[in-house]
């Protein structure tokens, strides 16, 4: 009997291992999304500026992304949950990772100059 009452206090708590993989997932999509955001407003404005607006935009989902990923990862540890802690943890820093590199990619060739064309150079 004592037995059986001790593995049922040592399980995991699924429902809360779910709750807080979907508040990664949710993190990481507004994190994508405010990448997103940004590539398409430094293309839509003049000289690649971001607006006030757009600024506080994207600065506010990558806030609330990361108070719902730490939040998460504090009731996983709090659960003793570690596979799914480490397992969501490293998901989320590799997707973000690439969307840095993304990021930085298309900022990178942005901001190079545009070489003159060959018929700009001409006098006919």
């Amino acid at each position: 009997m004592w037995l059986a009452e001790s593995a049922a206090t040592d399980s995991v708590n699924l429902w809360g291992a779910l709750g807080c993989a979907v508040a990664y997932s949710a993190s990481l999509l507004a994190t994508l999304d405010a990448f997103a955001d940004l590539i398409l407003a430094r293309g839509d404005s003049p000289a690649g500026r971001l607006t006030p607006g757009v600024g506080l935009k994207f600065a506010s989902k990558l806030a609330a992304a990361a108070i719902a990923v730490v939040s998460a990862a504090i009731v996983l540890a709090l659960d003793a949950n570690w596979f799914a802690f480490t397992s969501l943890t490293i998901a989320f820093v590799v997707v973000v990772g690439i969307g840095v590199v993304v990021l930085l990619r298309y900022a990178r060739t942005t901001a190079r100059p545009v070489p003159p064309s060959a018929s700009a150079g001409t006098s006919g």
